[in-house]
């Protein structure tokens, strides 16, 4: 994959203009968790591209990523989860190539964990809570899927809340 971030298309001017106003006002509130504005901006582009593509909300996949690695690139849990979405890594050879080093490029992380969690979410029939426990390895237990719903709030946006502001 390229380091790149997907270039989204829009069915209009309108839908366009509204993801460049969500993109300037998520950058403002990650603030400085990222070392610079093109990082920012990058990460941010790549999350909503993968998101959508895998038809999650936005604002819960930031969530997800607040509660997982609090939007370290490079974090590893103690079971050796990798990345922004701590993927583990049998899943490299799952869906992947087979080499868990490509679950540090943020792409890659990205759209894994977007597929597992909307993977998660098809086998759990909708069902938000149970789905976000399978992704942690806790499923049926609250705090996980609590955690990720409470830090969603933070990412939750509207254009006619925007205006708003």
């Amino acid at each position: 994959m390229s380091s790149a971030p997907p270039v989204p298309l829009f069915g209009s001017r309108q839908q366009e203009l509204e993801y460049l106003r969500w993109l300037d006002e998520m950058q403002r509130r990650l603030g400085n968790r990222m070392e610079n504005d093109f990082t920012r901006r990058e990460f941010l582009q790549t999350v909503w591209y993968e998101a959508t593509r895998a038809g999650l909300e936005v604002s819960l996949v930031l969530g997800l990523i607040q509660v997982e690695s609090n939007f370290r690139k490079f974090a590893i849990s103690s079971v050796g989860a990798r990345g922004l979405m701590q993927v583990m890594p049998f899943w490299a050879r799952t869906i992947g190539d087979g080499d868990p080093a490509a679950l540090f490029h943020q792409q890659t992380n990205l759209r894994f964990g977007c597929v597992i969690f909307r993977h998660y979410l098809d086998r759990e029939r909708g069902n938000l809570f149970m789905a976000l426990g399978r992704y942690n390895g806790s499923r049926g237990k609250a705090p996980y899927p609590d955690a990720v719903m409470a830090a969603q709030k933070r990412w939750l946006w509207s254009d006619t809340a925007a205006a708003a502001l």
